[in-house]
């Protein structure tokens, strides 16, 4: 690498066609990316539909959606130090092909116990695959005017593949079959193999320590049973040691990890990647961002088609008012914004944005319609979320080591999906306590359930509230150096 500057300028000649190839890398990353982020919500809309063709209960539904975020969670940190250790381009492809080839057998499965493994094995190759997208990211950008745009479009895919998932679900369950949820991936696995395969260079590995079997071990087990124990929440209660006992060990041995990654001599996860005050911010705005909009995709849902009759395919368009603003402001926050006051006001004020719009939500009642009712909070709350999602990636992995970019993109995956984990078991929860003292107070059932929505609307409202105040206290004033677009550039 070298720095270059007015003295050094980079050869012009190149620089379009370099420019080009990039962004086309980018197209590539995306796809891979929203592979990864739809698959959570695209099978919830096919869950109905997969239930009476299998015939599998009410309990075991959930495991579909849990044993997807087992495997996933549990494995991010050692998928991000596969990346660093044995190449971004390999880990890449193996990933995404990994992944069609789980897709495949969930979409042809035949009984329960197939479909579950299809997911487990979908959440393991997706934890090779997206640390090792966004780490390529990461060293594809270098130039910060150009890295601003790209986290810009990534953040917006990553903060809208929920909503694009609910959209495609809702087609493909309604005019095709439940299984073409799963098959789909095939499609995008297929251009982003092969457009990874043509397009990214390999990587170059100096050097390969020896990988640190301790530190994957109690990583792997800590977030296991932490994922495990939260996903019990909502059928087993949080005074269950179903609940409460997994998550205490996962808590503890995720402790004893973070000790041991202070005297490895090759760890995991370096801590110093941590310990950045910003990056340590974006990564806790991260957390909270993707443990709040949990209500919005799941209950939201729920009162669109239970409510409002709306099919999945109305469901699913009912959400793209969301992804049109959450795009936009991805899109300015990191090309316009982000360079010019730094990421503390836009978390602030996106933290914020969101918090008002999911509050609207507690306001529906039966005769709430969606465009009175639903559209100012999608609106208001995609924007908040643009702002926030788009802000805190860019900042998250801004300036991290190449030889670390692995693992920094795999700590913000996990934050992601312990977030979400958290979000769904809290969030349930309240709102089954909600519906129950609504019945006992005498409540419609149609009645109670809103009375649920609406708690868990609240409560996801005042964490984002709580959330934007801890996250801008812990952020610094100003823009970071590595995110300066009057800074000289640094080329590979």
């Amino acid at each position: 690498m070298t720095l270059s500057d007015a003295r050094t300028p980079a050869p012009a000649t190149s620089e379009p066609a370099a420019s080009n190839l990039r962004w086309l890398i980018l197209a590539v990353i995306a796809i891979a990316q929203v592979t990864v982020v739809l698959d959570a919500t695209i099978v919830n809309i096919a869950l109905p539909s997969a239930q009476a063709d299998l015939k599998f209960t009410d309990d075991q539904r959930q495991w579909l959606v849990t044993g997807y975020a087992l495997s996933f969670g549990s494995l991010l940190l050692i998928g991000g130090r596969i990346a660093d250790l044995f190449g971004r381009k390999l880990t890449f492809l193996v990933g995404i092909a990994g992944f069609a080839v789980a897709s495949a057998v969930g979409g042809a499965a035949g009984n329960f116990e197939v479909l579950v493994g299809a997911r487990v094995g979908q959440g393991v190759f997706a934890a090779l695959l997206a640390p090792a997208a966004l780490s390529l990211l990461t060293t594809t950008f270098t130039d910060p005017k150009e890295r601003a745009k790209a986290f810009g479009i990534f953040g917006a895919i990553a903060g809208g593949g929920g909503a694009i998932g609910l959209l495609l679900g809702g087609f493909l369950t309604e005019y095709l079959d439940w299984r073409w949820c799963l098959f789909v991936n095939l499609i995008f696995a297929a251009v982003a193999f092969f457009g990874g395969a043509t397009l990214l260079s390999k990587s170059e590995v100096t050097e390969r320590p020896k990988l640190d079997l301790i530190g994957v071990a109690s990583a792997t087990a800590g977030m296991f049973l932490l994922v495990y124990g939260l996903g019990n929440a909502p059928t087993e209660s949080w005074s269950s040691p179903q609940t409460w006992g997994y998550i205490v060990a996962g808590v503890v041995l995720l402790a004893g990890f973070t000790w041991w990654q202070t005297r490895a001599a090759h760890p995991l996860l370096p801590l110093r990647i941590l310990l950045d005050r910003n990056r340590g911010g974006s990564f806790l705005a991260i957390f909270i961002l993707c443990a709040g909009i949990f209500v919005i995709f799941l209950f939201l849902t729920y009162f669109l088609q239970q409510n409002l009759r709306f099919s999945p395919v109305e469901s699913g368009l009912a959400f793209m008012p969301m992804l049109a603003t959450m795009m936009v402001a991805a899109t300015l926050s990191t090309t316009v914004l982000l360079p010019k006051i730094g990421p503390r006001p836009l978390v602030g004020l996106g933290m914020l944005s969101a918090a008002v719009g999911i509050a609207l939500f507690v306001f529906l009642d039966e005769q709430s319609t969606y465009t009175g009712g639903v559209l100012p909070g999608l609106l208001i709350s995609g924007v908040g979320i643009g702002l926030t999602m788009a802000s805190t990636m860019n900042v998250g992995i801004a300036g991290v080591d190449p030889q670390d970019s692995g693992a920094a993109s795999a700590a913000i995956n996990a934050v992601q999906q312990v977030g979400g984990s958290i979000g769904t078991a809290l969030f349930s929860s309240v709102a089954a306590t909600a519906v129950t003292n609504a019945m006992l107070d005498g409540e419609t059932p149609v009645g109670a359930a809103i009375a649920g929505y609406n708690a868990a609307f609240g409560w996801s409202a005042a964490l984002f509230v709580v959330g934007g105040l801890i996250s801008v206290f812990i952020l610094k004033p100003g823009v970071p150096a590595e995110l300066d677009t009057s800074a000289p550039a640094v080329h590979m």
